[in-house]
């Protein structure tokens, strides 16, 4: 979300006739968009604001703006704390920095109302095929240890037919991949008026459109999984075999400390069920270790839903206590910092080793890989993502666009080996 909030960002500032300069200090506008979902986020941005705040004292007309979910979070004190910031807005206000910037008064002002969706903006795609598609912004949930919908508000979908038109748009504009944004996609739909809609409809309407060839969401929350959007996955060509799933954890009484509004044995019922339509599917999932109340055999049941789940992959994170949440308020419990990160590298090496146990299924496959570029570590091989969101890098001769196949030859826990054959890079060109 804050990628696409970015880009956002990036497209109106190119129409106001800005233009990005590679060093901080050539700039006349610094602008920074933040995160506010872990302590060490915000512990980065307060250094790199720093080095704005010495850049600026040496040239008084630099412009310095703060955007996203830690200016929201700190509305009341960020100019107090920060006299050097001349503009601050919220995730939802993105749209008020093109007004602030061509204004006559150029003095400090801060922009945070929650808007029911942010203005349309052009966005400077950082990947010309792939394109982030915001579906719904804000959130109704109340997990308990989470800072989002105090920075980001309710829940708002955008309109169905809005979208469906986006996405034509972007197909024209030779995208071939887009990821559905939100902050709980499967929610999608239940807000809008006169005609409510649901998330699996909004995917069967952009596999529809001509072009799309590849469909991917993010984040659903287990609670709104159901069996049409699974259906969806086992008969749309461009709905994607891989769903992200958030665990948190595997004990229902943490599950329910956090105010996830689902058990254990209610998510292990949802992967039952993706797992029987679409057994294919990579999952990949969220979880967080050393939440205040875990007992080690509240972090064993993790474990276990692990081992039993295979995830492809996981964001594995330490907890962090967000100002404002009900979580940071627990005193009672708190585990201590050497077991979390004890209890952190247990979790870690549970989820590779299965990991690396589930990528061994693609070995001696061919997979459809979307070519982004060279590979990242042998620029003599070539780097793309199977339909499953696995990193492939091969060797043969393509073009950034091409879906080629690969024949897999190699596998980790992260990434997968092959070579793409002459013919099929002969009828990719």
């Amino acid at each position: 979300m804050n990628e696409h909030d970015s880009e956002r960002m990036k497209g109106m500032l190119e129409t106001l006739g800005y233009a990005e300069v590679p060093e901080p200090d050539q700039a006349d506008l610094i602008l920074f968009n933040t995160c506010s979902i872990r302590e060490s986020a915000d512990s980065r941005f307060i250094a790199h604001l720093g080095h704005a705040k010495r850049h600026k004292r040496n040239n008084p007309d630099v412009l310095i703006g703060v955007g996203g979910c830690w200016a929201q979070s700190v509305k009341d004190e960020v100019f107090q704390r920060f006299p050097f910031v001349d503009v601050a807005f919220g995730p939802g206000q993105i749209h008020k920095l093109a007004e602030f910037l061509t204004s006559d008064s150029l003095t400090a002002q801060g922009f945070f109302e929650f808007e029911d969706f942010p203005a349309q903006l052009p966005t400077k795609r950082a990947r010309d095929l792939h394109a982030w598609l915001q579906i719904s912004v804000g959130c109704n949930m109340k997990c308990s240890y989470c800072i989002v919908p105090s920075t980001r508000g309710r829940e708002s979908s955008r309109p169905f037919d809005g979208l469906v038109e986006e996405v034509t748009r972007l197909a024209a504009d030779g995208v071939r991949e887009v990821t559905l944004l939100g902050q709980n996609v499967n929610a999608y739909g239940r807000d809008l008026r006169p005609q409510r809609r649901t998330f699996a409809e909004l995917l069967h309407a952009v596999d529809a459109v001509d072009g799309i060839e590849r469909i991917r969401y993010t984040s659903p929350h287990p609670q709104d999984m159901k069996e049409d959007v699974v259906l969806a996955h086992r008969d749309l060509a461009g709905v994607c075999p891989h769903m992200h799933l958030p665990l948190q954890s595997g004990s229902s009484r943490i599950l329910k400390a956090m105010r996830r509004t689902y058990s254990r044995e209610r998510y292990l019922d949802r992967v039952a069920l993706i797992r029987e339509h679409v057994p294919d599917t990579s999952l990949t999932t969220d979880i967080i270790v050393g939440f205040p109340g875990e007992t080690e055999e509240d972090f064993q049941q993790t474990l276990e839903v692990c081992e039993e789940v295979g995830y492809d992959s996981a964001f594995t994170f330490v907890f962090s206590p967000r100002r404002g949440t009900e979580a940071a308020e627990m005193t009672e419990g708190l585990v201590p910092h050497p077991v979390k990160i004890e209890r952190m590298e247990r979790l870690v090496e549970v989820v590779q080793r299965r990991a690396t146990e589930r990528a061994q299924r693609f070995v001696g496959r061919t997979l459809d890989v979307l070519v982004e570029g060279p590979s990242r570590n042998d620029p003599t091989k070539l780097r793309g993502r199977s339909p499953h969101n696995k990193v492939v890098n091969f060797t043969g001769v393509a073009t950034p666009g091409d879906i080629v196949p690969v024949h897999i030859t190699a596998a980790t826990s992260q990434t997968l080996a092959g070579e793409a054959s002459l013919l099929a890079t002969a009828s990719a060109r």
